[in-house]
Order: C-alpha cells, then sequence, then structure tokens
C-alpha cells in the first residue's frame, strides 16, 4: 500500500486555478456532502470555528468519499498543533497570521521530518494509512503543502521575503483581517484594501508563487480570479445556509 498523492499541491504547481469552498459548520454531514458539490478544495477552519484536533478528524474522514481537496487551518502557527493535523491525513495545511519569513521558517520546519525540519514521528497514525503505507516517510516532506496566511499590513510588507522561503508552496491573503489591519474593520471592499489585494497578487505573480483568497460572493470571487488568484474560496459554509435560511424564510413571510 502507497501513500496518498496530494493532488492538490500537483496542481496548484501545475499552475492550474483551483476554486474551493471554505467550511466552518463542524460537521461530517456537511463535509461529506460539500466535497462532491464540485469544488476543487474544501477547507476545514480551526481557527475561527469551534473545532479542535479530535474534531477534525471525522471532518476528513467524511470528506475524503468526495472529489475536493481537503485543508486544514490550524488554530495557530504552532508546532505541536500542525504535526497533529498532519498526523490525522491533511496533507495540505493553510497556517494563519505569518508575520515575517522567521516565522514562516518555522511554519515550514514543523511539516517537515528530520533532518529538513522538526516533525515528530508517530508510526500508525491516519496518514500512513496506519503504518501500512511503507514509503509514507520517504514521501511525506513531499506530499505536504504549506500555505501561509498574510494578514496585516506589516506582513505585506515582508511578502517579498515570506514567499521566497523555501518549502512555502502558496501564500493566502485574509482580506478580512487585512481590512482590520489597515483601518478600514468589517470592510474588505475599501477601496485601500482591493488596492493592497491587488498589489499582493502582482507581486507575488511576478515571484512565481501561487496567490490564494477568501471570497464571500461569487462576484468577489470571480474578480480575484481574474486578477490572478490561483487559489480561490468562492463563499463559506455557514454563509450560505443563512443566506438560504433568510430567504425561504422571507419568501414564506
Amino acid at each position: 500500500m502507497k501513500s496518498l498523492e496530494n493532488t492538490f499541491k500537483k496542481r496548484l504547481l501545475a499552475g492550474e486555478t483551483l476554486i474551493g469552498l471554505w467550511s466552518s459548520l463542524c460537521s461530517p454531514i456537511a463535509a461529506e456532502a460539500l466535497a462532491d458539490a464540485g469544488f476543487d478544495w474544501l477547507l476545514f477552519d480551526s481557527e475561527h470555528s469551534p473545532v479542535e484536533v479530535a474534531g477534525l478528524y471525522p471532518l476528513l474522514q467524511a470528506a475524503a468519499s468526495g472529489s475536493a481537496e481537503a485543508i486544514v487551518r490550524p488554530a495557530w502557527n504552532d508546532k505541536v498543533l500542525i504535526k497533529r493535523v498532519l498526523d490525522i491525513g491533511a496533507q495540505t495545511i493553510l497556517v494563519p497570521f505569518v508575520q515575517n519569513a522567521a516565522e514562516a521558517r518555522a511554519a515550514v520546519a514543523a511539516t517537515r521530518y528530520p533532518p529538513e525540519g522538526i516533525r515528530g514521528v508517530a508510526g500508525s497514525t491516519r496518514a500512513s494509512r496506519y503504518g501500512r503505507a511503507k514509503d509514507y516517510f520517504r514521501v511525506a516532506n513531499r506530499e505536504v503543502c504549506l500555505l501561509v496566511q498574510i494578514e496585516t499590513g506589516e506582513a505585506l510588507e515582508a511578502l517579498g521575503e515570506i514567499a521566497a522561503v523555501d518549502g512555502v508552496d502558496g501564500v493566502f491573503i485574509g482580506p478580512s483581517d487585512l481590512a482590520a489591519s489597515l483601518g478600514h474593520l468589517g470592510n474588505p471592499g475599501h477601496e485601500d484594501v482591493q488596492r493592497a489585494l491587488r498589489e499582493a497578487v502582482d507581486q507575488l505573480r511576478l515571484l512565481g508563487k501561487p496567490a490564494g483568497i477568501l471570497a464571500t460572493s461569487p462576484e468577489d470571487a470571480r474578480r480575484y480570479r481574474d486578477w490572478g488568484y490561483q487559489f480561490v474560496a468562492a463563499g463559506v459554509d455557514l454563509g450560505l445556509l443563512v443566506k438560504a435560511a433568510d430567504r425561504l424564510s422571507a419568501q414564506m413571510a
């Protein structure tokens, strides 16, 4: 039995544009249903959702039957959290609030086994197909896809240095926190924020580094895609549920 290939990483580095969905519902039923909705990827968020590592486990299991590749955002750039998320089978992770190259290098180290990094070694994990994938330790470092998240004006100033860190496969720009950092809390559509988002993707394109972003409407998602963002979340499952419920309620009033 062999280890699973990270097809998200393969497609991302091949230059494909990948459209995804953000998941905050913490529900295996929702994860299973959404994984077959036609998106390229599905991100399980443990930073702003009430889910811990044990709760992520069934989400990954549920999504495995679908066509969308699973991504996990750990709650923080923490070597223990990253290790545990990788052990339960996440191959692609999005590390939040990376401010500089040193923090990016720390995230890389947390995802790699020695000598390239500091990831702790465990035998029978879901990642290694419970020890049955005999090639796992040989290919694990290669198959991990590390995305780092830029969320502040300070981090934007260090964007080139962060993107240049060996082992960073993509850079994700967080519009909401960036808006707050630039003095426009709750208004990522402000022209200052939108200008910063466009300048960021232009810079990343020149550096040859895939750029990602989260949109909350199809219009925003298409605009970001057209600007050159390569991995784009087109919406959030919880937001879609609320909007659909509100619309139905209004139609029945």
